[in-house]
């Protein structure tokens, strides 16, 4: 098993030749820490997130996009409610998406993604997002490979005018291996408490594991960009999935570099009596 000591390791390249075969589920972090020490890490890095977050909240100029994606019971509910929990709730806005409404399927597959784009200012989770159209839609049939291009395409202009409006994006997929899947699947139809989360749909989907994986492959390897990568994160074991992108959130927030709070000259010398 590999060790990681550098998020770049993650990151998909613009133009990179993607197999996810090739990519680990599992890895170890330097020093192998315990889960203590990695939850203690996990809480500062949480803590830190709110820092920024109230720092970039103060200029409302810039905001950053996480978007969680990866296969059922990759761990997208629960990766949100680690990394963010403790975070400002003012400043955090988590969105799922589903099956599209008949509404939505009426208007264009973007559209129910830009309404739930952070406003300046704030972080903005998508729990799922709009890459579910092209590679659900991609594995059943519903698309041809050029038809998939036009979508990613689209995909990538949307992304590329969030952020030359403003909003940052970093984009995480949860790399579950298959046998993963098998147990935390199982685990939810064995726990009266997790039957919430099982959808017999889940096992339909699973049996479309291979085709899945090419088709998020070039999902992914199609829209990694500077403004906007995609990081292939190991999601087998729970507590190194979260730290990770604790960390890749972290990260993104500092390169933003936001400035302290500007002065304002009207406040010089004023006394409250």
């Amino acid at each position: 098993m590999a060790t990681l000591t550098d998020l770049r390791r993650l990151r998909v390249e613009p133009g990179e030749s993607l197999d996810l075969a090739d990519r680990p589920t599992q890895i170890d972090l330097p020093g192998d820490p315990s889960k203590d020490e990695i939850e203690a890490e996990l809480d500062g890095l949480r803590g830190r997130i709110g820092e920024l977050q109230d720092a970039m909240f103060t200029r409302r100029a810039q905001a950053l996009l996480v978007i969680l994606q990866g296969m059922d019971s990759a761990g997208k509910d629960s990766t949100t409610k680690a990394v963010f929990t403790g975070v400002n709730p003012l400043g955090v806005r988590a969105a799922s998406f589903s099956v599209p409404t008949p509404q939505e399927r009426r208007r264009d597959f973007l559209w129910r993604a830009h309404a739930q784009v952070p406003s300046l200012g704030c972080i903005g989770v998508f729990n799922r997002s709009h890459y579910e159209e092209p590679v659900i839609r991609r594995v059943h049939g519903e698309l041809k490979n050029g038809e998939m291009k036009r979508y990613l395409r689209q995909i990538a202009d949307f992304e590329q005018m969030l952020a030359e409006s403003g909003t940052a994006i970093v984009k995480c997929f949860l790399h579950l291996s298959f046998d993963e899947q098998r147990e935390r699947l199982q685990e939810r139809i064995d726990n009266p408490l997790k039957h919430w989360k099982f959808d017999p749909s889940d096992l339909q989907e699973r049996q479309y594991w291979k085709p899945y994986q090419a088709a998020y492959g070039e999902a992914l390897a199609r829209t990694s960009f500077d403004h906007a990568p995609w990081y292939v994160v190991p999601a087998d074991r729970k507590p190194v999935r979260n730290l990770i992108v604790a960390r890749l959130v972290v990260q993104h927030l500092q390169a933003l570099k936001l400035p302290p709070p500007e002065r304002k000259p009207e406040l010089a010398g004023l006394k409250v009596e």
